[in-house]
């Protein structure tokens, strides 16, 4: 065996790795915070606040009597209440018995507390979930920008041809003759009529003067972003990259890359990609995937992974902060949207279930995202974020969406299930979590 050939790839599991738990310890510190604090809050008392499961690595004790602890497996964690008799808050026993005549003490204990209490408290996971996943998109969209009107030549992009005449500042108002339409729909069938090739003619005002001047074409198959447990970033492709040529052919459009991929056949492809200066060659497959359409239903397509941009970065101006904040609101709302939608069309068949991943494929999807940068890793972890916040409000016994249903039939009937009835339910729902950890595990390992 080749132990030397074995580092890199030993050095990319452990950055996977790293990455994984990264971002899960993130999420999951803010959602076992909402439930602490929360709670707190609501006047129930925490015994303990738990990083990970196992045997506990550190250790320390508050002024309000709840003991903070990072454990051995970085899997998860929890928030043990008073009253609580495990990570599940199954009810402990002995506690609630011994403060059955004590009606101040049974107030601070989870199952002494109020039914509003112990509603907002088990909901505060989920919700400060999408709280963290708002205010990360939010501060993306704030400082990131959003694109001058009209479109103006920000920072120079690397290509081959370089920008030929176009130049920093530039104001891009049409091309060859033609002005861009303000509207979505006929901007888009606009840029189906520019005349593909290694350059274009630009119509531009430059230093309040218009002009005419050469430059790359206006959309080329540049790299700006590769897709995790993608053909992309399998076969090594980076941000960036520029793809010049397909089986031999010259191309200068992300159209023409579009075109050639799905006329594929799922067949592998040979691609002539210019890196930093440098023309080297990838061979890679498309894949399958099921895009979600505007509609909420979705389209299954040959993909090899990646999102390309502007021959140049755009010129951006600061929006204010409402438009920022409504942005994140919006990203949040539609990655929920997306997620329910997507687990409907699974259901039903639509789509194939291999779109779900386990642990191994959201640590691989951690690893590629940490790779390419630190804002679309953040990014990465407010997606996430939003996904676990939906999962935990789920109507399955062992979540917090469970929880909450045992709380409204309560707050229907006027008493809780009986204590029996919950660890059959319980013990259901973990069933029903650990299977559904399973069969995504399985994806992991066994769908292409």
């Amino acid at each position: 065996m080749d132990i030397v050939g074995l580092i890199p790839q030993f050095g990319g599991l452990i950055w996977t790795l790293l990455a994984f738990i990264i971002a899960l310890s993130v999420i999951v510190a803010i959602h076992e915070y909402g439930h602490y604090i929360v709670g707190r809050w609501c006047g129930i008392k925490a015994d303990v606040f738990s990083l990970g499961f196992g045997p506990v690595l550190w250790s320390g004790i508050d002024k309000h009597g709840t003991q903070w602890q990072i454990a051995l497996l970085p899997f998860g964690g929890y928030v043990k209440f008073a009253g609580d008799a495990n990570a599940a808050s199954g009810k402990d026993e002995a506690v609630m018995a011994a403060v059955a005549d004590d009606p101040e003490a049974a107030r601070h204990t989870m199952h002494g507390a109020p039914l509003w209490a112990r509603a907002l408290t088990v909901a505060a996971g989920p919700a400060f979930n999408f709280a963290m996943s708002i205010i990360v998109f939010f501060a993306i969209a704030y400082t990131s920008g959003v694109a001058r009107d009209p479109l103006t030549v920000g920072d120079i992009r690397p290509l081959p041809q370089g920008q030929l005449e176009l130049q920093a500042g530039d104001e891009v108002l049409g091309f060859g003759g033609t002005a861009i339409p303000k509207d979505d729909a006929a901007y888009s069938a606009f840029l189906e009529t520019l005349p593909v090739g290694p350059s274009l003619t630009y119509d531009v005002r430059r230093d309040g003067r218009e002009m005419s001047v050469e430059g790359p074409f206006f959309l080329p198959p540049v790299v700006l972003q590769v897709v995790p447990q993608s053909a992309a970033i399998e076969a090594g492709l980076r941000a960036d990259d520029v793809i010049t040529g397909i089986n031999g052919s010259p191309i200068y459009a992300f159209s023409q890359l579009k075109t050639a991929v799905e006329a594929s056949d799922g067949a592998p492809l040979d691609l002539e990609v210019w890196r930093d200066g440098e023309t080297l060659n990838f061979t890679m497959t498309p894949k399958q995937v099921d895009e979600p359409q505007a509609d909420g239903t979705f389209k299954r397509a040959l993909r090899i992974g990646i999102a390309g941009g502007l021959a140049f970065e755009a010129a951006t101006d600061t929006p204010s902060i409402g438009a920022a904040l409504q942005g994140g609101v919006e990203n949040t709302w539609r990655i929920i949207t997306g997620s329910i939608s997507g687990l409907r069309e699974m259901i039903v068949g639509n789509i194939s279930t291999c779109n779900l991943s386990g642990p191994v494929g959201i640590a691989q999807a951690s690893g590629a995202m940490a790779s390419q940068g630190a804002q679309s890793f953040i990014y990465f972890i407010a997606v996430l974020s939003t996904a676990v916040g939906l999962l935990n409000l789920f109507p399955v016994p062992a979540l917090d969406g469970g929880h909450l249903t045992f709380y409204a039939y309560e707050a229907v009937t006027g008493k809780p299930p009986s204590d029996k009835a919950l660890r059959v339910l319980m013990s259901i729902g973990l069933a029903l979590v650990l299977s559904l950890m399973i069969f995504a595990l399985g994806n992991d390992l066994f769908c292409p």
